[in-house]
């Protein structure tokens, strides 16, 4: 039977309602599946973040297992089973020229060695002219040939034999009037040790980077049985208390200039209190910049990384820092601090694709490798390449510019940079504003650092002195890392810290051109009788008179004794 009009109405309302239900909770399902899909994406993007960071890893880690060594030979293409039926691809090298060293003879090269001439006698039977039989008279001699001899180190028992006086009328009398000769300090009293011996095993153990064990072997080979306890405690002693005076006098020569380089690396000390043996501890590094006085470089071993290292041996110095982006520099007070753009330039390169980073070259300054202008990439060229090359391009090309500047006296560099390398830095920042790279990421890391340091990465051109990188600190700590990788460890602080001021002694005499082992010497012969006195410390600086005439020619261990040295010009 037919509804009615009231009853219609209320069935279409009752629909409508209905569809409204369905409608809600259609939105209901729309809206959780759109919260689930925002939460798959973002457990994508996290998934890509983390699969982009392992990626980086697991180069970076074939890098270091399955990287060429320098020690490894390339393999001749024969020797490789598919070679010759699949070559490798060629890749075309860029060109480049490198300045012609100009050639030096024999006599120039080995012009400060002494000579020896051997003359070679003709014999008595051939002395008669085989004509005539006449005496035959000298002609005159003719040189053959040079060669180079050396003789190995010799070991001697040295004896010193005191003369002793008496006066004979006295001793008539029954009361003996002796004089007795003075004889040279002892190095170590009750030891055999002498200045040379220990120069000689400082030399070896942080010059040339043989571990005690290796000396010990060597001696035995020289007929010399000497434990390696006993040249450990030799070294340790005698840095301690014969380094130690030239190593501060040094320190507060180094606080008054106005450029400071300062670099740290790892070191281990097995027997440290509170420390466990496998701990890492810490060999600072301090020296002067390119001021044009004599140059200065110490090493300071302290347990930890801490910032109140630098601050506490800086404290005094008021001037220019140049270091990395170590955070714990910042604790230095009244300082300026450089930081180095090759850190920053290496993070770009390390976010480069493996075998990109073989295409592509880190620009050093000091190079003779003549290389064209760098260009910085345009707009357009930058769409072809990446992020991490675009930023290496930045740095290569401020190198670039450094290298053209070097030498220069430091206004006009000052100026010329202020010209030519603020246009780049300002390019670069524009630049570094428009990225957004991906988070974890090694290019994430390299802007950040950048952003974090752009103050500091700038503030080498308030200086003329001041150089771009802080490469002049990695190169004096790579003595020392190649000395820590052969002997790995130091058994004391004790040791740690006499390491620190042989290095400290070798280093400095490098870099004022001296004879290293020559000047380790005269140290120990002369500190002996003068580590209290501040005027025979300032005659021993590496770069005196005294030191510049015994010290820059050959090793010289036979005239120059503790019995008969020269006296000290005080």
């Amino acid at each position: 039977m037919p509804i009615s009009a009231d009853e219609y109405i209320r069935q279409q309302d009752e629909m409508i309602e209905q569809m409204k239900l369905h409608i809600q909770s259609q939105d209901a399902r729309i809206l959780e599946q759109e919260q689930t899909i925002a939460q798959l994406q973002a457990l994508v993007d996290e998934m890509s973040f983390l699969k982009a960071g392992l990626e980086e890893t697991l180069e970076e880690l074939k890098r270091q297992l399955f990287g060429t060594k320098s020690e490894k030979t390339k393999t001749a293409p024969a020797d490789a089973a598919g070679e010759t039926e699949n070559p490798a691809p060629k890749t075309k090298v860029k060109e480049h020229t490198r300045t012609k060293k100009k050639k030096i003879t024999r006599d120039e090269r080995y012009a400060d060695i002494p000579i020896r001439d051997v003359i070679i006698p003709v014999p008595d039977m051939d002395r008669l002219c085989p004509y005539c039989n006449a005496q035959m008279e000298l002609l005159g001699y003719k040189e053959v040939r040079t060669e180079l001899r050396i003789t190995p180190a010799k070991v001697e028992r040295v004896r010193y034999m005191q003369e002793e006086l008496i006066c004979p009328e006295c001793r008539k009398d029954g009361d003996g009037t002796i004089v007795q000769a003075k004889t040279p300090a002892p190095l170590m009293a009750h030891s055999p040790a002498s200045p040379s011996t220990v120069a000689y095993i400082m030399f070896d153990k942080s010059f040339v980077s043989i571990p005690y064990y290796r000396q010990e072997a060597c001696m035995d080979q020289l007929g010399l049985e000497l434990p390696r306890e006993t040249m450990a405690n030799w070294y340790i002693k005698c840095g301690l208390e014969y380094f130690q005076p030239v190593y501060d006098r040094l320190h507060e020569l180094l606080l008054q200039r106005e450029i400071i380089h300062a670099d740290e690396t790892t070191c281990q000390v097995l027997r440290e209190k509170g420390k466990a043996a496998d701990s890492i501890s810490y060999m600072w590094l301090y020296l002067s910049g390119s001021d044009g006085q004599p140059p200065i470089v110490l090493c300071e071993y302290q347990a930890g990384r801490s910032g109140d290292f630098p601050k506490a041996f800086l404290d005094g110095f008021s001037g220019i820092v140049q270091c990395d982006g170590y955070s714990g520099y910042n604790k230095v007070e009244d300082v300026i601090l450089a930081v180095c753009s090759a850190h920053c330039r290496r993070k770009f390169y390390e976010a480069l694709p493996a075998e990109r980073q073989k295409q592509l070259k880190l620009l050093d300054i000091n190079s003779e490798t003549e290389v064209k202008d760098i260009p910085l990439p345009d707009s357009e060229q930058m769409k072809k390449m990446s992020p991490a090359e675009i930023g290496l391009r930045f740095f290569n090309k401020l190198f670039f510019i450094e290298k053209g500047l070097k030498g220069m006296d430091p206004e006009l560099r000052k100026e010329k940079r202020l010209e030519k390398e603020t246009p780049v830095w300002e390019k670069f920042w524009a630049w570094i504003e428009t990225l957004k790279p991906l988070g974890g990421s090694k290019l994430e890391k390299a802007v950040n650092y950048s952003i974090n340091h752009r103050e500091t990465l700038q503030s080498y051109m308030l200086d003329g002195r001041c150089e771009l990188s802080n490469n002049a600190a990695e190169r004096r700590a790579k003595s020392y890392a190649i000395g820590r990788k052969n002997s790995l460890f130091h058994t004391s602080v004790a040791g740690a810290e006499a390491s620190a001021l042989v290095y400290s002694m070798i280093e400095t005499a490098k870099a004022n051109k001296l004879n290293v082992f020559q000047y380790l010497y005269i140290l120990l012969l002369y500190m002996p009788d003068h580590k209290d006195n501040p005027a025979a410390v300032e005659t021993l600086l590496p770069w005196s008179d005294f030191i510049k005439e015994h010290c820059t020619g050959q090793i010289d261990v036979e005239t120059i004794t503790p019995e008969n040295r020269p006296q000290l010009p005080l």
